[in-house]
């Protein structure tokens, strides 16, 4: 079980949904097939694109994903730097914050998920939990959260530092989820 609420498993995904929109993500839900996630990346994804690996999905679902127009397969700093849209998996969601949580040392994860201007990530409804606590119970995923290094990202890159709110100046300007079901 990758839960460990014991709240319905469709009122986890809304309100992961609900506070990841207050938060100026965008967020999406897909069917759980490569072609399925394709179509929507390809709706919304344009110019230079970096596909990381996936860590527990299946790999194969992101196999359409490479297929797309602009891919980009080099990994050097310059040539992720100049993606506009980075795709990463998300390992687990929370649904209180809408975060998701992406493990930033596996593969490039954490420049394809940093560096471009649109970061999208994917994640699967299971793997979303209720609080940022539920991460590091060993139960939750089997522990993996805390044995990962990893980011939550709750919407896109802000700062208000200098006084009003501006987004994207750390990070990416969007922030769009896809929800596998």
């Amino acid at each position: 079980m990758s839960s460990i609420s014991s709240a319905p498993r469709h009122d986890l995904v809304q309100q992961f949904e609900t506070a990841a929109t207050s938060a100026a993500a965008s967020v999406e839900r897909v069917i759980y097939a490569a072609g399925a996630l394709a179509a929507a990346v390809k709706k919304i994804a344009t110019g230079r694109i970096a596909v990381g690996q996936t860590l527990d999905l299946p790999s194969d679902l992101f196999s359409e994903l490479r297929k797309l127009p602009g891919v980009v397969t080099g990994r050097s700093k310059q040539e992720l730097a100049t993606c506009d849209v980075g795709i990463t998996e998300a390992f687990a969601g929370v649904a209180r914050t809408g975060s998701v949580c992406v493990a930033v040392d596996h593969d490039y994860s954490g420049s394809i998920s940093l560096l471009a201007r649109m970061h999208i990530a994917v994640l699967s409804a299971e793997k979303i939990t209720e609080r940022p606590g539920d991460l590091f119970n060993p139960q939750f995923l089997n522990g993996k959260a805390m044995r990962r290094n990893f980011v939550f990202i709750t919407g896109p890159s802000a700062t208000a530092d200098m006084g009003p709110l501006v987004r994207g100046v750390h990070g990416p300007h969007k922030l769009h989820i896809i929800i596998l079901e």
